[in-house]
Parts: C-alpha cells; sequence; structure tokens
C-alpha cells in the first residue's frame, strides 16, 4: 500500500468516527423507531460506500444503466467528501475544547463556568450541527452536479503579443480539451457542444488530448460524425494526452495496446483533425508564419509516462525565424518544467489535463479547487514575463460524471 493511499484511508477513517458522532447526535431525541431506523439506514449507506472505495477497480461500472451509475458515483464522492468536511469542524472543536483544558491547566482560578451557552446552544452543539449541514451540502451539491455535466461555457480572452506578425492580428483560436468520450451518455448534447464551438467560427481549432478515456472503440460512428463537424479555415490540429495511450487498461498483449493507440490516431485523422506528435507545422497568412508545435504528454509529475520529446518538435526551428511559436502540451506542468526554462520563444502554450478537478469556487471573489494544491497552473490564464500558457478546464468528465463549480469549457482566445 502506498503512503498516498494509507494517509488517505486515515482520513477517511477518523471522519468516520465523528461522522458517527456527528449523526447520533443529531438523531438522539428522535422516537426509538425512527432513530433506529435512519442509523441503519446511514450505516448501510458507508458500508457501500466503502464496498464501492475499496473494490473500485472490480466494479464492471461500463455495465450499469447511466443513470444509476452517475447517481452511485456522485453520491459516493458526495458522501464520503461530506464526511472529511465533518471530520475538519469536528477538529475545531477538539482543537478549542484541548485550548480551553490547557489555559484551565495554567490559569485554574480563571474559569468555572463551563461550556459557554449562546442563543440556547453551546458551541460544540452549534459546531456539531453546521458540520452535520456541511457534510449534508456536499451530499447534495455533487448530486446536483451531475445536471451541470454538458453545461458548456464558452470563455473568451484577448491576448496581445509584440513579437506576433501583422497578418495574424486578429487571429481567432477555438481551444477544446479532455473529452473523454467514454464517459459520454449523450450523443445529442455531445454535439450541442461542438455545434456550440462552431458557432464562433473560429480561424483555427486546436484539441489539447485526452479524446477516450481508455479505448479507441469509445469513439463511436455517432461520435466520429459529431466531432467531423468540427472545422476551420485553417485546420483543426490535435494531440494525444495521457489517457489516450491506454495506460490505465487492462491489455493482453504489447501489440493490444499499441492496435489501440493506432487506432486512436486513425480516427483522428477519420474526423479531418491532424494529429501532431512531437513535431511542428508553419502556419501563414499572406507572407507571415507563425509555428504551431504538438508534443505527445509529457508531464512533470512522476506518475505519467513522459511520452513528448520537444527537442524532436522543435527541430529547426530555430533556424528558419519564425517570430511567434504556439506550443500544444496536454500536461501543464510541462510548462514551468522545461517549456519556460529552455523554450523561452515560446509565447503561448495550450494545455488541458486538471479538468479544474471538475470541483471548486470561481467567482470574482475566489477561484480555488483542491487540484491547485497539485497544479500550479490549473484552470484559465498564467503569465510569466512575456510567456504565457491557458489551462482549459476540458469539454467532458472523468469519474466524477458532473461539474461543481468548474464547468465544461469551450475556450476562444484571439490574438492582437
Amino acid at each position: 500500500m502506498s503512503l498516498r493511499l494509507l494517509i488517505i484511508l486515515s482520513i477517511i477513517v477518523v471522519a468516520e468516527y465523528y461522522s458517527i458522532i456527528v449523526v447520533r447526535s443529531a438523531i438522539k431525541d428522535l422516537p426509538p423507531v425512527w432513530r433506529i431506523g435512519l442509523f441503519s439506514f446511514y450505516l448501510l449507506m458507508t458500508t457501500l460506500s466503502w464496498v464501492a472505495f475499496l473494490f473500485i477497480r472490480q466494479i464492471n461500472w461500463a455495465s450499469m444503466p447511466h443513470l444509476l451509475r452517475n447517481i452511485c458515483i456522485a453520491f459516493i464522492l458526495g458522501f464520503t467528501i461530506g464526511k472529511v468536511l465533518i471530520l475538519l469542524i469536528m477538529l475545531i472543536d477538539d482543537l478549542r475544547r484541548l485550548v480551553t483544558y490547557l489555559f484551565q491547566l495554567i490559569w485554574p482560578a480563571t474559569n468555572s463556568a463551563g461550556e459557554l451557552v449562546t442563543n440556547g446552544i453551546s458551541r460544540s452543539t452549534f459546531l456539531m450541527r453546521l458540520a452535520l449541514i456541511l457534510g449534508g451540502t456536499s451530499l447534495a451539491g455533487f448530486l446536483y452536479g451531475i445536471s451541470n455535466r454538458y453545461d458548456y461555457h464558452v470563455r473568451r480572452i484577448k491576448l496581445k503579443f509584440d513579437a506576433l506578425p501583422q497578418a495574424f492580428k486578429g487571429l481567432k483560436i477555438v481551444q477544446v480539451s479532455d473529452i473523454h468520450t467514454g464517459s459520454f451518455d449523450n450523443h445529442q448534447a455531445v454535439a450541442h457542444g461542438i455545434q456550440k464551438a462552431m458557432q464562433e467560427n473560429a480561424d483555427i481549432i486546436f484539441f489539447t488530448g485526452d479524446l477516450v478515456n481508455n479505448h479507441a472503440f469509445e469513439v463511436d460512428e455517432k461520435y466520429k460524425q459529431i466531432f467531423s463537424t468540427l472545422k476551420a479555415p485553417m485546420g483543426v490540429y490535435s494531440i494525444l494526452g495521457n489517457h489516450d495511450y491506454g495506460d490505465y487498461a487492462a491489455w493482453a498483449s504489447k501489440a493490444e495496446k499499441k492496435q489501440n493507440l493506432d487506432d486512436l490516431k486513425k480516427i483522428h485523422a477519420d474526423v479531418g483533425w491532424r494529429l501532431l506528435l512531437n513535431e511542428h507545422v508553419l502556419l501563414q497568412r499572406g507572407e507571415d508564419k507563425i509555428a504551431l508545435i504538438g508534443v505527445e504528454n509529457w508531464s512533470a509529475k512522476m506518475s505519467f509516462t513522459k511520452y513528448g520529446d520537444m527537442k524532436k518538435a522543435y527541430y529547426g526551428l530555430a533556424e528558419q525565424n519564425i517570430p511567434f511559436k504556439i506550443l500544444l502540451s496536454h500536461d501543464p506542468s510541462h510548462w514551468d518544467a522545461e517549456v519556460r526554462p529552455s523554450y523561452p520563444d515560446v509565447q503561448l502554450t495550450l494545455s488541458g489535463h486538471t479538468h479544474g478537478m471538475q470541483f471548486g469556487i470561481e467567482s470574482k471573489w475566489l477561484k480555488w479547487s483542491p487540484v491547485q494544491y497539485v497544479y500550479k497552473e490549473w484552470a484559465g490564464l498564467y503569465n510569466e514575463k512575456d510567456q504565457y500558457i491557458y489551462v482549459n478546464r476540458g469539454f467532458g468528465f472523468l469519474g466524477y460524471p458532473g461539474r461543481l463549480g468548474i464547468l465544461p469549457e469551450i475556450t476562444v482566445i484571439e490574438l492582437v
């Protein structure tokens, strides 16, 4: 068992302990029949959640009806995260109790009133009720988030670059990322999202990886037809993401895995996308040229295989005196780890991968998601000096069949 998994399990176990205390306290004044029934139901849901957590790889999720699968996954996530929120609140109360106890040991004569009572309830009771409300809100929120999984939002930005040739001023780019076709359960909804991207009338379209979860067959004939409608005057260019290589699926042989990747590459061609495999192309308008570089998946995180080869993709550009370069690289950790230090003339990098964790808060005052503790650049626009990276929040979804606070995205970038 890895240290990370051990830590996660330990947190969940402690959260279970506190959650039982909170639930028992909340129902203690109910009639015995209701008290026994509700607590038994709580224990049943907890047991089922643990079974799903421990045997997640053995459960054939794909064979379940889509609605049932979505509800089950959302319930388990919301139920578990709700308990973690309960843990955090109850730890605050226990910390307060500890500080009070230590304070009384040092200055025993300063407090003899006992537990402070405000508006008829003690602080402990207030915090316990707050914990229960937050836990319930988490569960309800994750169930609600299922309804957002196809709620595509168009995000628009304008970027000014002094090095951009005059002929490319006003270039309109649409970026789509992380489609994860195998997670979809509604062809019509996906078609609506692709149509929304097409309504932007972009000059060029970029897809920045993860067309599938694992298998090429996820892109059935209907999805091929849908994705083939994604067109632009200067073309559609794509790259591979970490899920496209089939690294997370079981294969009978290396040959079968390779065939799956070959089939996926053919799908990119069949739908009219130019797949860039550690290579670059020159885009021309009038007499002006810019470079488009596409690398295979490259991550600074140790858990991901490095398929990308930036040296190979960049080879020959230095001699051509191309003033402006765009890089398509699926994993945003590539930017800080290799692109910025070694390729300062790559002015714009477009990435995806993080999905914004499909969960977080985005408002005028606060932008937060747990994924930011893993990825420095996790959603939206970032820059260092004259270099920019935009991290798309993803078109599809993976694992959790929904979006809570971080909605699916179609990015429109205008170069000015």
